[in-house]
């Protein structure tokens, strides 16, 4: 993967988009706040961005400024006019990207692995942020330039980005209400007998910092699971998110005892079942990541409200190693 950034260093990210709206409160608004009324009428942005612009005076109520929870009588006018500023100083950077769609509104990526997706200690470049800043440099007005979800640094698959404000608060306000439809595969150790559910809170690992862990006060969690096939001492799966919490299917297999082929975080010392050829245990050391991959992922179209979905084919070393398992 490429770490080339083609921008000078000293590259300034600018944002010209000029947003001004003007609305008319009805009559049965009087004696409701400003900001609740404003998340009505601008459904575009959420209520936290707007009270912000309340409370920086760039909404204003027949043209004046107030504050957040004045009351309103009915038939005033709402005037929003804010110039949208650059999110974060980060640099665009010449990495290529997988875009499986695109249009003004989103843009599918097919993530490949070995590749953070933000820019955090340790990954200040080089991550899919970096890589998005460099392909579309309007996301710089966006909040993450437009990252609403994300997938671990090995794990592959399809990732929504939103181009604009109103798409990014669409799709947050779609993964809050968990209308995003995200299935993965995976190859995980052990013979699962059946499909079934995962119903755990995950929260951080009190002991390792770095690692998330089934605690009673965690967040809630439900990861559903079918089996798609069985080996000797492997299956492969196919897994829905019904929440999406961080590293929530490797940490929800590894709690059932069937940790993901490869995970080194999750899945503890490395093990073969007994009978294992040698192809099959060198192409396991050799893996290199964990054996996940986001599959399919479907979404309401933040602009044209209908339905859409994607698919990606599994990657060149997860069919290998498939295909070893299969020849076993």
């Amino acid at each position: 993967m490429a770490e080339k950034i083609s921008k000078e260093d000293d590259m300034i990210l600018s944002s010209d988009e000029l947003i001004e709206q003007h609305v008319e409160v009805p009559l049965k608004s009087i004696g409701r706040r400003l900001d609740q009324v404003a998340a009505e009428l601008f459904p575009d942005f959420s209520r936290s961005r707007l009270k912000l612009w309340i409370t920086q005076g760039h909404l204003h109520v027949d043209g004046h400024e107030q504050v957040p929870k004045m009351k309103l009588l009915g038939g005033e006018t709402l005037s929003l006019c804010v110039q949208l500023e650059v999110q974060g100083d980060w640099k665009p950077e010449d990495i290529p990207l997988d875009i499986i769609f695109e249009d003004e509104h989103i843009l599918v990526l097919n993530k490949s692995s070995n590749f953070v997706v933000h820019p955090a200690a340790g990954n200040y470049s080089g991550t899919v942020l970096n890589a998005l800043l460099f392909h579309c440099p309007e996301l710089a007005s966006v909040p993450r330039a437009g990252i609403v979800h994300r997938l671990d640094k090995d794990t592959t698959g399809l990732m929504v980005v939103a181009k604009t404000l109103q798409a990014h608060t669409d799709l947050v306000a779609q993964l809050q209400a968990r209308t995003v439809r995200r299935e993965y595969e995976a190859v995980v150790l052990g013979g699962v007998i059946s499909g079934g559910v995962v119903d755990q809170p995950i929260g951080r690992n009190s002991r390792q910092r770095t690692k998330m862990a089934v605690i009673s006060d965690g967040k809630n969690a439900r990861t559903h699971y079918k089996v798609l096939s069985r080996f000797e001492g492997y299956t492969h799966l196919r897994l829905k998110l019904e929440t999406g919490r961080t590293h929530q299917i490797r940490v929800h297999m590894a709690y059932i005892n069937h940790p993901i082929v490869g995970d080194e975080t999750y899945a503890g010392r490395l093990r073969f079942h007994k009978g294992a050829s040698e192809q099959l245990q060198e192409c396991i050391r050799q893996f290199g990541r964990q054996a996940l991959h986001a599959k399919e992922l479907e979404l309401i179209h933040p602009s044209t409200k209908k339905i859409v979905g994607w698919r990606s084919d599994l990657p060149y070393d997860m069919q290998s190693l498939l295909q070893i398992l299969d020849d076993e």
